[in-house]
């Protein structure tokens, strides 16, 4: 594979990173871990649900047309032949003048059609009265509910034999509790990628560690597990690359086993940026730079692993905010593809900006940015200085301004498309 040293776009770099990403093999997963993953099978209905006909309030089983007439003034009288709780049946047969007292959830009595709520009868008023010491034996009905009130029928919910979940399913909560429903505690998922993820730099110590001269603490490796997360996929850390051949080409080795190899740093065009040099040893290389500010330094490529199988790779920036946008253009649509999610795209608005927006290079800019919504517009302003080492500014906006490569200035006043951030899409849907 011959690399490209040209400025590639946005688009064609995200495409051909993609063809280089297949979807993962499935496996069976515990209910509770299996939410957030891609459903790998079609799951259909062992049974009814309910299994039968059961009661949804706490009241009395009766027949409809013993209580035809009933109201306030002429209550209908019945007499208590038995009682049913949920997960409990009876034999008790309601016939003509009868009643079952009956809890939510339990199995209708046989000859009953309808169920009546408690506040509906006399109950309260006899248990007032000091009837709760010896047992209510009778029940005055005061409304005249249409047959099947407050029963669910059989099979209401599911329908045996039924599709009830299809394969490419995203599993979310509501989908646990239904599995859950009808008796699985494992399924068949999308199993979740495991990606390596390396900062390189002699510069770099990590969190915790005291600083040198000239030293600064690892941040890109905790943003980018962080981001690999929220994916829902699984980050491998690994130690700080140091800026010789021989500890890159160790350390690209103990992630050769997962299923995406993340870099940061070490893919532009300095004396110490041996990354590219070091990948093509291990691999070949596709393209280097995306016609995109910031993040375009941007490294694609495939690694080889020792039986002959190739690992995607992709090449992280080395300033942080390059880092973070890069990885959301290109590395979070791998992963998801990968887990067999929908490739979709940050949610986007149309937007009023506030301040002007200057991009003098012909790149896609994605400038940092606050988004508010009043009335029915939304409004834009920037986070502040848009400098590609200024992490803050990453933490301050909910929005990244997306500036077309052609246009160099943006006014205030003019309409601008805003991409949304990952866990901002709720206050702007």
């Amino acid at each position: 594979m011959q690399p490209s040293s040209g400025l590639m776009s946005v688009e064609e770099a995200q495409q051909r990173i993609l063809s280089q990403v297949r979807i993962l093999e499935a496996e069976e997963r515990p209910l509770l871990e299996a939410l957030g993953q891609t459903l790998a099978e079609d799951i259909y209905a062992g049974f009814n649900i309910p299994p039968m006909d059961n009661s949804a309030m706490d009241g009395y089983a009766v027949r409809a047309e013993d209580i035809s007439t009933a109201s306030e003034a002429r209550p209908a009288p019945l007499r208590i032949i038995g009682l049913v709780a949920a997960g409990y049946t009876t034999q008790t047969r309601v016939v003509s003048g009868t009643a079952v007292r009956i809890m939510t959830g339990a199995p209708i009595p046989p000859g009953a059609d309808t169920v009546v709520p408690f506040e509906e009868t006399d109950e309260l008023e006899q248990r007032q009265r000091g009837a709760l010491s010896s047992g209510l034996t009778d029940i005055a009905i005061r409304t005249a509910a249409p047959r099947g009130s407050s029963v669910r029928p059989l099979g209401e919910d599911v329908r045996q034999g039924a599709l009830i979940l299809s394969q490419g399913t995203l599993l979310r909560a509501a989908h646990i509790g239904v599995l859950a429903s009808l008796g699985r505690s494992t399924v068949r998922v999308i199993r979740r990628p495991t990606v390596a993820i390396l900062a390189t730099g002699d510069e770099l110590r990590e969190p915790g560690e005291t600083l040198g001269p000239g030293q600064i603490y690892n941040s890109n490796s905790y943003s980018t597990a962080a981001l690999v997360i929220s994916c829902g996929a699984m980050p491998k850390v690994l130690p700080i690359a140091r800026d010789t051949v021989s500890d890159l080409t160790s350390k690209i080795r103990e992630g050769m086993e997962t299923d995406l190899f993340i870099t940061s740093a070490g893919v532009s065009t300095g004396e110490y940026d041996l990354v590219k040099d070091v990948l093509t040893q291990q691999g070949s290389m596709d393209f280097w730079r995306v016609r995109m500010r910031p993040g375009k330094p941007l490294a694609f490529g495939l690694l080889r692993r020792d039986d002959g199988t190739l690992l995607p790779h992709i090449g992280l920036p080395g300033n942080p905010v390059s880092s973070m946008i890069a990885f959301d253009q290109f590395a979070r649509p791998a992963i998801l593809m990968m887990m067999g999610k929908p490739l979709a795209s940050r949610p986007m608005v149309n937007a009023v900006l506030e301040e002007p927006v200057e991009n003098p290079d012909q790149r896609r800019f994605y400038a940092r940015a606050v988004l508010r919504k009043d009335g029915d517009n939304y409004y834009v302003r920037l986070t502040g200085s848009q400098g590609s080492n200024l992490l803050t500014s990453m933490a301050l906006a909910n929005c990244l301004i997306v500036v077309p490569e052609q246009v160099t200035q943006v006014n205030p006043g003019e309409r601008v498309d805003v991409q949304i951030l990952e866990g901002y899409e709720d206050l702007f849907s």
